[in-house]
């Protein structure tokens, strides 16, 4: 029966222009869209007609990238910070889920613990953290360091810091706001439980001045897809977002994962697997190709150099011609696994320099998939059923044409299949994902 079905969870990972570097040159696409909440408000809303399960918010804490040049080209440049953007979001939905990315680097946990609580009880329960630890190095001088810290000690100083904040959120029990107004008394301080956490890099008292969540916690996300970033999500992500580009590397990636997760304790079906997914979708294979090569039409080479180096990729174009073999990536302190992907695909295909700047361009090094309808669920359908992922964080090309052709086009065959819900089942984020709501942490 089609009801018994596995079903899909989706995500829009929302770039106002889309998600194509060039996005923002195409007809039809607003370039400044980003400060317009009107626009983003039917973004929203479109999303949430296709029943989707959340939006994602990605964010970095400064400019992308510090080459002043290059940035005159950057149409990722300038962005709003997300829990203000999301809070704002949660005015004109009602069902949709909204992560936002913070990082553990450049926060202080009580800080992201509370915006995320505050941002649970504005929504009613749709909040969403996208654990980071940043990866640009240029960006710590925005916070008077002259570095960041290593990849490996970024990661152990996220374990604690997510412990903390789960601890802050759980300060208070469910019943410690009484407001009987007949004694006086506001709080019943028997369910108060001050955290007191003192830990290799943090000393917090608490507890936090705010109602536990309504989800107890907020959706846990984690993108890394490093060693580190694995071991830190099979210990805590309710959601893994990945960088995937084949079948059996999505399956591998996958199996491991949630074997971590149950080396960790955790029912493997309780962590979601997500990659991401740039699709091309038109009536026909033609339509696609025609509507892909569009977009390509519009790349500058001189921007995939730059996204490059915004990733900590830079190559030294004084060495090299753009139609030079793409030359090794260096070790970086990073993304480590953008790397590999990056470096696998140039190998695979023996791209060039020009190439690979084409090819980020295009997806950023996600799974990129193009043609009708049919064919786009088809290729999702494989995924979900043959063990790479539980669903996508759509990757959308150009904005908003893109989001509404599969929200009328793809949602419908997918639902057709009994692949994807037809209403929401429920008011929360954790409703929308079959999970159950965490009991509060006293160890």
């Amino acid at each position: 029966m089609a009801d018994k079905k596995k079903k899909m969870h989706l995500g829009m990972f929302l770039l106002p222009a889309g998600h194509h570097l060039s996005a923002w040159r195409l007809p039809g696409v607003e370039p400044a869209g980003w400060k317009d909440m009107g626009f983003l408000a039917d973004i929203a809303r479109t999303a949430e007609r296709g029943k989707f399960d959340l939006i994602f918010l990605a964010d970095a804490d400064g400019l992308w990238q510090p080459d002043l040049e290059a940035l005159s080209r950057d149409p990722g440049a300038l962005f709003l910070e997300p829990f203000t953007l999301l809070s704002a979001l949660a005015m004109v939905t009602d069902k949709i889920g909204l992560v936002a990315s913070a990082s553990t680097t450049y926060n202080a946990p009580f800080h992201v613990a509370r915006k995320l609580a505050s941002l649970d009880h504005i929504s009613r329960g749709r909040a969403g953290w996208n654990i980071v630890t940043s990866f640009q190095t240029h960006i710590a001088a925005n916070f008077g360091m002259d570095t960041q810290p290593l990849h490996a000690d970024r990661y152990r100083v996220a374990d604690e810091y997510v412990q903390l904040a789960c601890e802050l959120w759980d300060s208070w029990d469910d019943e410690a706001l009484v407001c009987d107004k007949e004694s006086g008394q506001y709080l019943d301080l028997n369910h108060l439980h001050v955290p007191e956490h003192t830990g290799e890099t943090y000393s917090v008292k608490g507890p936090l001045n705010i109602s536990r969540p309504p989800q107890g916690h907020p959706v846990l996300v984690q993108a890394g897809s490093s060693d580190a970033g694995k071991t830190l999500a099979a210990k805590f992500a309710d959601i893994i977002f990945t960088v995937q580009t084949t079948l059996e590397s999505a399956q591998s990636f996958y199996a491991d994962v949630k074997a971590r997760a149950r080396a960790a304790g955790r029912d493997p079906d309780t962590v979601k697997v997500m990659p991401g997914i740039f699709p091309v979708i038109a009536e026909t294979e033609e339509e696609a190709d025609r509507t892909f090569e569009e977009m390509q039409r519009y790349v500058d080479p001189r921007n995939g150099l730059s996204m490059l180096a915004g990733y900590g990729f830079p190559i030294d174009m004084t060495k090299h011609d753009l139609d030079d073999p793409f030359p090794e990536l260096p070790e970086t302190e990073g993304q480590q696994w953008r790397r590999q992907v990056i470096m696998d695909l140039a190998r695979k295909d023996d791209l060039t320099i020009r190439q690979v700047c084409r090819l980020v361009a295009v997806s950023r090094g996600h799974f990129f998939v193009k043609g009708t309808p049919e064919t786009v669920a088809n290729v999702m359908q494989d995924w979900l059923e043959g063990g790479a992922a539980d669903g996508f964080n759509l990757m959308l090309p150009k904005m908003p044409s893109s989001l509404e052709g599969f929200v009328d086009k793809v949602v419908p065959e997918l639902q057709k299949r009994g692949l994807f819900r037809t209403e929401y089942e429920g008011q929360m984020l954790r409703d929308h994902l079959g999970l159950a709501r965490p009991a509060a942490r006293r160890d």
